[in-house]
C-alpha cells in the first residue's frame, strides 16, 4: 500500500477541520455522530480500496469500478452511500487528456478518487475550509464543491475548442483548398464529441441529486446542485453551437473544393478546346492527298495559319470573359 496514494484525509467538526486522521484510525473518528472524513485519493492500490471497503461498508461493484477506472460518467445508490463517476478534461498542447474523478459519498464520509490527467482537489478543500458555515453542511456540500470546480473546467476547454473552430473558418474561406485544413475539422468535431459525452451526462447526475429520494445529500444541500445543473446546460449548448458550426464549415469547406474543382475543369475544357483548332487543321493537312486546292496556291499556308491563329484568339477571348480562363 502506497502512502502516496493518500492526498489528503482529515476529520470536519461543525465545517472546521479538527483532525488529520490516518487510514488507520478512520473507524474512531467515525463512531462520533457529529463528525464526516473527507478522503482524497489518486489512483489508489487495490489493496487501499479494499481497507477503505470494510471500514466504510462500500459496495464490491463500485469499489471495482473506482480501481478498474475508465468508467461512463454515472451515478448508483448502493445502500446508504452514493457512488457517483466524473470524467475530467484538460488542454494540453491543443489535445483534450481526459481523467476520471469518482465519489462515496455517504451521511458521515466523502471519498474522491482521481484517475488520469485531472487536477488535484486541494484548493477545493482548502475553500470549503474557508466557509465553515457551509462545509458543516457536510459530506453533501464538498460533493458540490468538487462537482463545480470540475464543470468549471470544461469552460475553458470549450472556449479553446471554439476558437480553434473560428481559426478553421479563417483557413477555409481566406485560403486555398488544402487536405489539411479538412483533416483538422474532423479532428476538432472529434474532440468536440468527447467533450459531449463527458458533459452530457453530468445534466442527469445533478437532476438526482436535486431530488428528495437520496437521503445522503441533505435537504439543505440540494439546492446548490442547480448551479452545477446551469453550468453543465451551458456546457452541453455551447459544444452543441460548436458542433452545428463545424458541420456547416465542413459542409462549405467541401463546396468550396468542389467548386475550385469545377474551376480546374472549366479550364481545361477551355484550353482542350482552343487546342482542338490547330489540331483538327493540321490532321486535315495531315491527310496527304495529293489534290487539295490551296496546295497551289501561293497565299494558302498564310491564310491558314491566319485563320487558325484568328479561331483561337476568339475562343480564347469568348472563354475568358465567360470566366473558364
Amino acid at each position: 500500500m502506497s502512502a502516496n496514494t493518500v492526498v489528503n484525509c482529515a476529520a470536519y467538526c461543525e465545517g472546521r477541520r479538527v483532525a488529520n486522521v490516518g487510514i488507520d484510525n478512520i473507524s474512531e473518528v467515525l463512531k462520533q455522530p457529529d463528525k464526516f472524513v473527507w478522503i482524497g485519493l489518486h489512483e489508489p492500490s487495490a489493496e487501499m480500496l479494499s481497507k477503505l471497503q470494510r471500514e466504510f461498508g462500500l459496495h464490491d461493484l463500485a469499489i471495482e469500478d473506482a480501481h478498474r477506472a475508465h468508467q461512463r460518467p454515472k451515478i448508483e445508490a448502493y445502500g446508504d452511500s452514493l457512488f457517483i463517476v466524473l470524467r475530467t478534461v484538460q488542454m494540453k498542447e491543443q489535445q483534450i487528456e481526459l481523467g476520471e474523478t469518482h465519489f462515496f459519498v455517504g451521511h458521515n464520509f466523502i471519498i474522491t478518487v482521481r484517475h488520469g490527467s485531472s487536477l488535484s482537489y486541494t484548493d477545493v478543500r482548502a475553500r470549503c475550509e474557508s466557509t465553515p458555515h457551509l462545509l458543516k453542511r457536510g459530506p453533501g456540500f464538498a460533493l458540490y464543491a468538487i462537482m463545480d470546480s470540475i464543470v468549471d473546467q470544461y469552460f475553458p476547454v470549450v472556449d479553446s475548442l471554439a476558437q480553434e473552430l473560428e481559426t478553421l473558418e479563417e483557413k477555409i474561406f481566406d485560403e486555398k483548398m488544402r487536405r489539411e485544413t479538412t483533416a483538422q475539422i474532423y479532428h476538432l468535431k472529434h474532440q468536440l464529441l468527447t467533450v459531449k459525452r463527458s458533459v452530457s451526462p453530468l445534466v442527469d447526475i445533478c437532476n438526482r441529486l436535486m431530488r428528495f429520494d437520496l437521503k445522503m445529500i441533505e435537504e439543505e444541500t440540494r439546492p446548490y446542485f442547480r448551479d452545477v445543473y446551469d453550468h453543465a446546460i451551458r456546457i452541453n449548448e455551447m459544444v452543441d453551437n460548436s458542433r452545428d458550426l463545424l458541420s456547416t464549415a465542413l459542409e462549405a469547406n467541401l463546396s468550396l473544393i468542389s467548386i475550385s474543382q469545377n474551376e480546374v475543369s472549366k479550364r481545361f475544357a477551355g484550353w482542350a478546346a482552343i487546342i482542338g483548332i490547330p489540331t483538327m487543321v493540321a490532321g486535315i493537312y495531315g491527310m496527304n492527298f495529293k489534290f487539295m486546292p490551296e496546295l497551289e496556291w501561293s497565299w494558302g499556308y498564310p491564310i491558314v495559319m491566319f485563320l487558325t491563329s484568328g479561331l483561337c484568339v476568339g475562343l480564347y477571348i469568348r472563354f475568358k470573359r465567360s470566366g473558364w480562363l
